[in-house]
């Protein structure tokens, strides 16, 4: 009878964390917002990450991103890290994935397809911050203080605000 209990309040927590996110029908099949979750690695890119969540939907793994804000389109920066939480969902499970999530705060949800494009985009983007990072220095990206303060590029950038 307990463990029939904790299964209903367990169904009832999943579901309301769904519906708060916009997340789609599916087993969530893994959460990092909730309690800490363990690190995804990708052997191909060498890049680690945490998708905040990855809902199973037949045979599919779908990574989903949940960000802070209100946004007509989804921003470019957040695109690349669903991407890069695309691949490491892909090589983890073993299985093709077809696209990603980000929902914003404001409730608008985005599909992001990871297609040929965006995966190419992706393999670019990590080999031009690999380079950045082995020569040791990079300019400045952002132009905002806030930014700058709390960039986990600051220590090989040439230019400081603060």
């Amino acid at each position: 009878m307990v463990l029939i209990v904790l299964s209903r309040i367990m169904k009832s927590k999943v579901e309301c964390v769904k519906k708060n996110h916009g997340i789609q029908d599916g087993e969530i099949a893994y959460s990092d917002l909730d309690v800490p979750g363990k690190s995804f690695f990708s052997k191909r890119y060498r890049i680690t990450g945490k998708p905040d969540y990855i809902v199973k939907r037949e045979n599919w793994y779908i990574p989903v991103e949940v960000k802070a804000g209100s946004y007509g389109f989804p921003r470019k920066n957040h695109v690349f890290q669903l991407a890069a939480y695309c691949q490491l969902v892909e090589e983890y499970f073993g299985v093709f994935v077809p696209y990603g999530i980000l929902v914003y705060s404001d409730g608008k949800r985005f599909n992001i397809p990871f297609d040929p494009r965006v995966r190419s985009e992706l393999e670019k983007t990590v080999n031009e911050m690999r380079q950045v990072i082995e020569k040791g220095k990079i300019s400045m990206v952002a132009g905002d203080s806030l930014k700058c303060k709390s960039c986990s590029m600051r220590d090989y950038c040439n230019i400081k605000i603060l």
